[in-house]
C-alpha cells in the first residue's frame, strides 16, 4: 500500500502536556499529595472556562455519575425541590429516587456509564439509538418514562451532543402528567468542549459529567467532574465526595477530627497527583480540540457520498468534540480487515451492554441497535493525526475494501 505508515496509526494516544512531570515533582516534594490546593486550583480552572464554578472533580467519571444519582436521593423533606428552583423546569412534587426505581440508559456506551445504576441499587430501561447519531431515540425514551422513571442517563456519542431542548419538552410534558420528571445526567466522558446551542455543556441546567482518564481529550491519569445546576446540590456534592466531611476547618477542634457528619459519602475525591497533571493538560485543550474538529471536517468533506459508508447527521448548533470519529460501514469484518493492512486502527469502540450476562434482568429490545451495531466503527481523528495522515486514510477508505 503506497504511503503505508511504518507502524499503525493509532485511534488512541494519550497527549502529556511537557510541564507535567515538573509540576507533579512539585507536588510530591511538598508532602501535600491528597486534595489540596492543586484540586480547588483545577476547579477554578475549569469552572472559569466552561462558565459553570458549581464544578467538583472525582477520581474518575464512573465515581461522578455514581455521585449525580446518589445527590438525586432524598436524605432531607423537599431539599430537592427546592435545589431545582430556577431552573427551566421546577420539580415542585420530586419524590427522589428510591431502591428500584428506573433509569433510563443507553446500551451503546462504556459500561462506566451504566454499572453506577445497579450499583445504586436501581434498575436499568434501555432506550433504543438514533441511528443516523447513534445518541438515544428520543422518541422511544418518551414511551419508556413511567412514574418508576426517575433519571435519565444520556450519552453525548463521540462528543456529538443530545438534543437537550427535546428533552427538556420531554420532561415538561412528563410534569404535566406526573407532577414531576425524571432528572437528565449528560454522561459526556467523550464531549469535554462540546458545546450544544452555543453554549458548553454544563450550563442547560442539568448534571453533567466529563471524563479524565487516560485517552480522553485531556487527561488527568485519571479522574472526571461533575457540574452541578444549583448551589445547593453542588454544596453537598463535595461533602458526599469526601466521607461526608466538611473540609472547612472552622468549627473544628482538633485538625484530624471531624465535626457532625449529617450524611455519610464516599471516597471519590480528586488529588493534587492528578489535578497537576490535569491543569498543565488542561492549559492545551483549546489546541487539541481544533485539531480533532479539523481532521473531523475533513472526512466529513471527503468520505461524503462514499461507496458503502453512510456518515453520521450533523446539525447546526451542535457542536461536537469529536473525541472519536464514528461512521457506519458496509460488510465490516471487509472493512477492519483493509484497514488492518493499510495500517490504520479502527474499532467499535463500546460494545453494547444490554448483551454482558449481568444485564439479563434488563433486556429489551432495541430494534435500531440491532440493525446498526454490526456496522459502526470508528477512525483514527485525534490530536496525533496529520493532515497527511487523513488524506490517506480517506484513500484507503476510497479504494473500497
Amino acid at each position: 500500500m503506497k504511503n503505508k505508515p511504518n507502524s499503525p496509526i493509532p485511534l488512541f494516544k494519550v497527549y502529556m502536556a511537557p510541564t507535567a512531570k515538573e509540576k507533579v515533582g512539585e507536588v510530591l516534594d511538598s508532602g501535600y499529595i491528597g486534595q489540596g490546593p492543586k484540586v480547588d486550583e483545577f476547579e477554578m480552572q475549569l469552572g472559569r472556562y466552561f462558565g459553570n464554578e458549581k464544578v467538583v472533580t472525582t477520581n474518575a467519571g464512573t465515581s461522578a455519575l455514581h455521585l449525580a444519582l446518589h445527590l438525586l436521593k432524598k436524605p432531607k423533606p423537599n431539599w430537592l425541590k427546592d435545589a431545582f428552583q430556577g431552573i427551566a423546569w421546577t420539580q415542585e412534587n420530586w419524590p427522589g429516587i428510591e431502591d428500584g426505581d428506573e433509569v433510563l440508559a443507553t446500551a451503546l456506551t462504556c459500561t462506566a456509564s451504566n454499572w453506577p445504576i445497579v450499583a445504586n441499587n436501581l434498575k436499568i430501561k434501555w432506550v433504543d439509538i438514533d441511528p443516523t447519531t447513534l445518541n438515544m431515540d428520543l422518541s422511544d425514551l418518551e414511551r419508556k418514562i413511567t412514574k418508576k422513571t426517575k433519571a435519565i442517563i444520556g450519552v453525548h456519542w463521540g462528543g456529538y451532543p443530545l438534543d437537550l431542548d427535546k428533552i427538556r419538552e420531554i420532561q415538561r410534558r412528563t410534569e404535566k402528567k406526573f407532577g414531576w420528571a425524571p432528572a437528565l445526567i449528560e454522561d459526556g466522558a467523550h464531549a469535554i468542549g462540546t458545546k450544544y446551542k452555543g453554549k458548553y455543556l454544563g450550563n442547560h441546567g442539568n448534571f453533567v459529567m466529563n471524563s479524565f482518564q487516560a485517552i480522553k481529550h485531556i487527561t488527568s491519569v485519571d479522574g472526571g467532574l461533575l457540574y452541578c445546576p444549583h448551589k445547593e446540590l453542588y454544596e453537598r456534592a463535595k461533602l458526599i465526595r469526601w466521607y461526608g466531611i466538611d473540609r472547612d476547618p472552622k468549627g473544628r477542634t482538633d485538625f484530624r477530627c471531624e465535626v457532625d457528619i449529617e450524611e455519610w459519602g464516599f471516597k471519590f475525591h480528586m488529588n493534587d497527583v492528578c489535578a497537576a497533571v490535569g491543569i498543565e493538560n488542561f492549559k492545551y485543550l483549546g489546541v487539541l480540540l481544533d485539531l480533532h474538529k479539523r481532521n473531523a471536517a475533513y472526512y466529513d468533506k471527503h468520505l461524503k457520498n462514499v461507496k458503502g459508508v453512510t456518515l453520521l447527521k450533523r446539525e447546526e448548533g451542535f457542536e461536537s468534540a469529536f473525541w472519536i470519529y464514528t461512521l457506519k460501514v458496509d460488510d465490516r469484518p471487509s472493512f477492519y480487515k483493509h484497514m488492518e493492512e493499510c495500517g490504520i486502527t479502527v474499532s467499535q469502540v463500546h460494545a453494547r451492554n444490554d448483551k454482558h450476562s449481568c444485564m439479563s434482568d434488563f433486556q429489551l429490545e432495541l430494534p435500531n441497535l440491532d440493525k446498526t451495531i454490526n456496522k459502526v466503527v470508528s477512525i483514527p481523528v485525534g490530536w496525533w493525526v496529520t493532515k497527511k495522515q487523513t488524506k490517506y486514510i480517506v484513500d484507503c477508505i476510497k479504494k473500497g475494501w
